[in-house]
């Protein structure tokens, strides 16, 4: 029997080195305040206006693209819908979560990201529900593109930023 196998029967440490001390692993070694100023500086937080904004402008150029192509703008009209049942409750969720993160508690923080999601996504349902209401010539398979098309703004804005990160030197 192995001596990892007889210590983990016996309960006795064993004489063997771990994954970590073979050089399996690298050593952790904490960053010095100037290291971790630099890799700030080359690696700036993603803000989510930023998506905001981009989902936005791609779900109005699908809406006007939708008119000018199809020349029906009742589909302009449920696409931009789509969009708006994406964005708006994204906007309440990014105004929320940035002042959640003023907080010093994280269970505090933790249990309002939950609650905001809840309300980010009570809202996109009631958004959806009361489109045939608001839209009277409601073309849903064009709601539906305009939502899909924002909601995946999403990667388009981490592609862009994983893009953005790759043509940077870095220092480490």
């Amino acid at each position: 029997m192995t001596k990892i196998a007889s210590s983990l029967k016996t309960g006795t440490p064993s004489d063997t080195p771990d994954a970590a001390d073979e050089g399996l692993e690298p050593e952790f070694k904490p960053l010095s305040a100037e290291e971790a100023q630099a890799w700030r500086q080359h690696n700036p937080q993603a803000s989510p206006w930023r998506v905001l904004l981009l989902q936005v402008g791609v779900g109005a150029l699908l809406a006007l693209m939708t008119g000018l192509f199809t020349g029906e703008w009742k589909l302009a009209v449920s696409s931009a819908w789509g969009s708006v049942a994406v964005v708006v409750p994204a906007v309440v969720f990014v105004r929320a979560l940035s002042r959640q993160m003023r907080r010093t508690q994280p269970g505090s923080a933790l249990m309002g990201l939950m609650v905001w999601e809840l309300v980010k996504i009570v809202l996109t349902v009631a958004l959806l529900l009361v489109a045939p209401k608001v839209i009277s010539d409601l073309s849903w398979l064009a709601l539906v593109a305009g939502f899909v098309v924002t909601m995946k703004v999403y990667w388009l804005a981490m592609a862009l930023g994983w893009m953005q990160r790759k043509s940077k030197p870095t220092l480490f």
